[in-house]
């Protein structure tokens, strides 16, 4: 693999660094020590990256050349000359894609799972399935001509569609061909799995397309189907909200999610052998340029996801469960403000169960004494328990806030459902700032005490969702410390009110003040460095592209202060470059669970600061969110936390290292392989622990 980025730029762009995350997600995918259907798992997530990544990055920079804009990013790139980068180097990654997927649908086969084409089904195979042709799937089909009296129906974005390629019946070959669409149920399984052949242990699918296609003649009598090819069409999927304008921040958003339907082409994904007369009906329509993908083999690999996860037995081609344990701080407890009045709390999701969150709201929700909760929800669940507490909550005539953020990308749809539940039940919803998301993650408990009223919080590096709690690595921090409670008072305040920007005591709160606390920790740490005293800096988190930061990390390697940064997706930063970065490294964890909890540690002359936070280091969560760090006080919980550092810091199973040139090696293996994410599983056993980095 050629290095990515420009030799003269001290910097990586953005786009080409989350291409090289998306591949180190394909290589857990062709990684043979990972189980077999954990593999098509990571193939899955490989396609719904680059779904995202095209609705979203490369609508950007499509609308950036149709508007005619040349301007060069802080790493060098014009739009067009980035674009065209971005797509040869995923159109290499979608061609590798489906290598690593023939591969494993052989590997498949061996286990006896098996995708069967339609024709090499056996007599009886085909005529069950020639009755749920039938019976469930030909009710739901929609042929849709296209000709001069019929215009182009709406083709939906990242749905998946046949092109159907017809002569009539006594025309001849040479004659132009009708041309028609027919989606592929989305609301149907996209596997359908066979009854087995006589006497066979085995386990055979159908793709629903391959089933279709079989019967493609029946919706079209009188005409010949000459060609039928599976096609899927990208549009641009971000919202463009007139939030100053909007009278209704909630309608103006069900507004856009409906224009959304319309957006531009962006990408278009045919089968290989595409009918000439179709791709060109296709080019025409939605005039993709050259943004066309060849694909070998089904369209649209997400599917894999909900087999591997549905698929009954096969535990042995799996990871082992892992049974998240209850807290050890709350697991006898009947009151949890009792515990947290005597110390504070760190939950470690996934290896410590999400439920302590819920049932902490439960348990404020029906507490006679609690008087008021606060708190901000980004991405909720599609069965969440924390909407029902909340909604318990205000029917029982406690003051309920929620700032729900409506513009949560691909999730504003439940938001605006949970939204509007809540208020039926007497909460007050806020939908945020204007011009700001709300990205912050925080709860706030206001409860009746002998001694006066008493501030319980909880911060989060991640969502108050108990779904991706589970699939997610985040840190939950309960705590009743009275600073951090009326830092969490004021931050509700300016969310939901008028209030001028806050002197934090205990927070860093972006977009005003996070960033500049920030600057202040790293000059510190590099005066300490010029002075001789300890100097070190941690910071684990999703993404780093905002190019202060960097520049700002850059002066504190230059100083002589060490610096370990572990970031999981995009990184803008070149490390060990010669008298610019020579003291920081980077690396990369890509494993079972997704790296998603925000670390940032200061050594402080020897008096280390830890801090939890929502926040990545990226443009958008500094300048554009209200975002939250806040420090952790408790000895015992500091050192819990710098040893999920330092697992992650000696990972030499599943970490990548990147290299002053733009690519990601494996770490040589020193001694025992340490692979941070089953260790960190033993954490009854290390959480009291208080070992150095």
């Amino acid at each position: 693999m050629q290095p990515f980025i420009q030799a003269k730029s001290k910097y990586m762009n953005r786009d080409l660094s989350w291409i090289e995350f998306n591949r180190r997600v394909l290589e857990e995918a062709q990684d043979a020590t990972t189980p077999l259907l954990e593999r098509i798992k990571f193939l899955s997530i490989v396609s719904t990256n680059l779904d995202e990544f095209m609705s979203v990055r490369v609508a950007g920079l499509t609308d950036q050349l149709r508007a005619g804009y040349t301007k060069t990013d802080f790493t060098g790139y014009t739009p067009e000359g980035l674009l065209r980068r971005i797509m040869k180097r995923t159109g290499k990654m979608v061609q590798e894609q489906y290598r690593t997927f023939r591969e494993l649908t052989r590997a498949l086969a061996k286990e006896g799972l098996i995708f069967t084409e339609c024709e090499d089904l056996t007599p009886t195979q085909k005529k069950l399935m020639d009755t749920y042709f039938h019976d469930y799937v030909f009710p739901v089909l929609t042929p849709m001509a296209v000709d001069q009296s019929r215009p182009f129906p709406l083709v939906h974005s990242l749905n998946l569609y046949l092109a159907v390629t017809l002569l009539r019946e006594g025309d001849a070959p040479d004659e132009e061909p009708y041309f028609a669409i027919i989606q592929v149920p989305s609301n149907l399984p996209r596997t359908i799995k066979i009854p087995s052949r006589a006497g066979s242990a085995k386990m055979e699918f159908v793709l629903l397309e391959d089933l279709i296609k079989t019967h493609i003649g029946t919706m079209f009598a009188g005409y010949t189907p000459i060609s039928v090819d599976s096609f899927r069409l990208t549009r641009n999927a971000d919202l463009t909200l007139d939030e100053e304008g909007a009278e209704d921040l909630l309608e103006e958003i069900e507004k856009e999610l409906k224009r959304r339907r319309w957006g531009s082409p962006v990408r278009l994904e045919v089968q290989r052998g595409f009918h000439p007369y179709a791709l060109d009906t296709l080019k025409e329509e939605f005039e993709t340029g050259d943004n066309i993908f060849i694909i070998e083999g089904p369209v649209d690999l997400s599917f894999l996801m909900k087999l591997s996860s549905s698929l009954p037995g096969y535990e042995q081609l799996r990871y082992p469960k892992l049974e998240p344990v209850y807290p050890l701080e709350f697991d006898e407890a009947d009151d949890y403000f009792e515990v947290l009045r005597r110390k504070d709390v760190l939950v470690y999701h996934p290896y410590e169960s999400f439920d302590a969150v819920t049932d902490f709201i439960d348990q404020a929700a029906g507490d006679k004494d609690v008087m008021a909760i606060k708190m901000t929800l980004y991405r909720v669940s599609g069965n969440s328990a924390i909407i029902g507490a909340l909604a318990r909550a205000a029917e029982a005539g406690k003051q309920v806030t929620v700032i729900v953020e409506l513009k949560a990308r691909f999730d504003e749809e439940r938001n605006i459902a949970w939204a509007r539940q809540l208020e039926k039940a007497g909460c007050h919803v806020v939908y945020g700032l204007v011009g700001l998301k709300t990205h912050a993650k925080i709860m706030l408990v206001v409860r009746q005490e002998q001694d006066g009223l008493r501030r319980y919080v909880h911060v989060g590096t991640g969502n108050y969702n108990d779904n991706t709690a589970r699939l997610y690595t985040d840190i939950g921090l309960f705590t009743c410390n009275p600073v951090i409670g009326e830092d969490a008072s004021v931050l509700f305040n300016e969310m939901t009110g008028y209030s001028a920007p806050h002197d934090w005591q205990a927070f860093g709160v972006a977009p005003n003040d996070m960033r500049s606390k920030l600057f202040q920790l790293m000059a510190r740490e590099a005066e300490n460095a010029a002075a001789g005293k300890p100097a070190r800096i941690i910071a684990k988190m999703n993404s780093l592209s905002h190019q202060e930061m960097v520049d700002e990390l850059y002066e504190a390697s230059k100083a002589g202060v060490s610096i370990d940064l572990i970031i999981r997706g995009v990184c803008c930063l070149k490390p060990g470059v010669p008298e610019l970065s020579e003291s920081i490294t980077v690396r990369s964890i890509v494993d079972r669970f997704l790296e998603h909890s925000r670390i940032f540690y200061f050594e402080n002359g020897g008096d280390p600061e830890v801090w939890l936070s929502s926040a990545d280091w990226m443009t958008r969560n500094l300048t554009r969110r209200i975002e939250l760090m806040c420090p952790v006080h408790d000895p015992e919980l500091k050192a819990t936390i710098i040893q999920i550092l330092r697992l992650s810091l000696t990972d030499n199973v599943k970490a990548r290292i990147l290299t002053p040139s733009g690519q990601y090696v494996r770490p040589a293996v020193e001694g025992e392989p340490l692979r941070s994410q089953f260790e960190a599983q033993i954490i009854r056993t290390w959480k009291r622990k208080s070992p150095s980095v």
